[in-house]
């Protein structure tokens, strides 16, 4: 699914470079370049279902990138804006950021700052578009740019559990996806009780979902693996 831009700039020479560049960065698609505030609005509120990013310079003749970001936020337009700008000024950036703009790239900038830019931009947007919920450290590392080596370092096992077997169970519950204790204990050589307590821990964490099934017999809990969990890294580092 490519992420659907519209580049806002007056200047026709740095709308076409900010179009190379984006035509540089994979898994974005420019929908339109609209050279003046007033175009850009008529063209977000035709499409807006169509466009996901604005890339939106401040200094434009009428109507400025900051009173069209400001308006953005007030018809409540669920876009979101990256502002490429020559304003170094603390108070367009604080107002950038106080109107919600994700990032903001200052002109001249090269394009490996650009890259990154659209890079962590699509790291959340995939995140945010396949996910219906998400755990505290995918949050905290994904979205809310948190250092990552401090929140694990932070992390430990509950008392009783191992790393190492906790790798052998996360090994073998990733080959099989949707399993029951008893099958993990069989395949792992470990014993049903144990491995029931490194499959509870599991839940808890968010990193594996538990249903029960009915069938002949005894109720059974089945669990499955959550692919994009990334908490495990907390604990087994």
């Amino acid at each position: 699914m490519a992420i659907k831009v519209l580049i806002v700039e007056d200047d026709p020479m740095v709308a076409e470079f900010n179009k190379r560049f984006l035509s540089m960065v994979e898994g974005y698609r420019l929908v339109d370049i609209a050279y003046s505030v007033e175009e850009a609005m008529e063209q977000m509120e035709e499409k807006q279902h169509g466009i996901d990013l604005v890339l939106l310079d401040i200094y434009m003749a009428g109507d400025n990138g900051l009173e069209m970001l400001s308006a953005i936020r007030q018809k409540e337009i669920p876009i979101d804006v990256i502002l490429i700008t020559a304003a170094t000024d603390t108070e367009n950036i604080q107002s950038a950021l106080h109107h919600g703009a994700i990032d903001y790239l200052i002109k001249p900038f090269e394009f490996e700052r650009f890259k990154q830019a659209l890079m962590r931009y699509k790291e959340k947007f995939e995140l945010l578009h396949r996910r219906k919920k998400l755990n505290q450290l995918e949050l905290d590392q994904k979205l809310l740019n948190s250092d990552k080596e401090k929140v694990i370092e932070n992390k430990a096992l509950p008392k009783g559990l191992t790393k190492s077997t906790l790798l052998i169970i996360i090994n073998t519950i990733k080959k099989a996806k949707t399993f029951s204790t008893d099958e993990i204990a069989e395949s792992t050589g470990i014993s049903r009780v144990s491995v029931r307590k490194y499959l509870t821990f599991l839940v808890k964490i968010d990193v594996l979902e538990e249903t029960l099934t009915y069938g002949i017999g005894r109720p059974v809990y089945q669990y499955s693996y959550k692919e994009h969990s990334e908490i495990l890294d907390a604990y087994l580092k």
